[in-house]
């Protein structure tokens, strides 16, 4: 199987934490060299500093920016493609806070379309020129189980990650006769720091102690327990591979068996 990513570039979004990292860390492992982008410059010099480079050749770097700005966002992402272009986007993005959809506002409504879609849309066409010089593009989206199934109480995320799913699926067709591959993955409840938070807010809301709501949500998926970051990186890295040049358009759910759908 060939999994050989030396030579390709990697931008990984939200890559200073959480499955963005462990995304980072797995495609390094591969032999691409990665840029994290994030906002936070220190943790970004950290993680970059750590990340691994098994063939010597590797080159890591960061770009500080915050997603919300499409004019900078684009300006720091084509500079670092005019030096180096990038073949591969790990379009990943923190969630949106809880609530019911009733009650969201429409300003709400729209910060969250800027940070997950029109950000990922600006990413897309940035880096799109150097995917099709190569005849080789992955595009991977992680996203949420509530495409397939909404979740309750992440109103606001499961319009949000719809949104996201159907531009994905529109580019795959349109992106394919290139050598690019658009997919989505699907995290079920992951150990990361967003989930800390939804379990601070179930907590908060419903008085449980934290453990009740923990044990709770590891209830809902047969496996029994919480992803490891690691294990949706994994497929992510797959997907990004020689190896699933074939593979396109799909929604890939990693969440220990928890969506009851087809």
């Amino acid at each position: 199987m060939n999994l050989d990513l030396i030579g390709k570039h990697a931008l990984v979004c939200g890559g200073s934490d959480g499955i963005g990292r462990a995304s980072a860390f797995e495609l390094a492992l591969l032999g691409a060299n990665v840029t994290l982008l994030a906002r936070g410059e220190d943790r970004l010099r950290e993680v970059t500093a750590a990340l691994p480079c098994p063939h010597g050749t590797q080159q890591h770097g960061w770009i500080a920016v915050d997603v919300s700005d499409s004019v900078i966002l684009r300006n720091k992402v084509e500079a670092v493609v005019a030096a180096h272009p990038i073949h591969i986007l790990i379009h990943n993005s923190g969630g949106p806070a809880g609530g019911p959809l009733a009650k969201a506002t429409a300003e709400s409504l729209l910060a969250v379309f800027q940070q997950h879609l029109i950000a990922g849309h600006v990413l897309m066409q940035a880096l799109l020129p150097g995917m099709q010089a190569a005849q080789f593009g992955r595009i991977v989206n992680i996203i949420s189980t509530s495409v397939k199934e909404p979740l309750a109480g992440l109103g606001v995320s499961n319009t949000i990650r719809g949104a996201v799913a159907a531009w994905s699926k529109t580019l795959a067709s349109e992106l394919a006769p290139h050598g690019i591959t658009v997919n989505n993955v699907l995290p079920g409840f992951t150990a990361t720091s967003r989930l800390t938070g939804l379990i601070q807010a179930a907590v908060a809301s419903s008085g449980r102690s934290e453990d009740e709501v923990a044990a709770g949500m590891r209830a809902t998926a047969p496996m029994g327990r919480f992803a490891d970051p690691s294990e949706p990186a994994a497929a992510i890295a797959f997907l990004c591979s020689p190896a699933a040049a074939y593979i396109t358009g799909i929604n890939l759910p990693v969440d220990g068996g928890r969506t009851r759908s087809l």
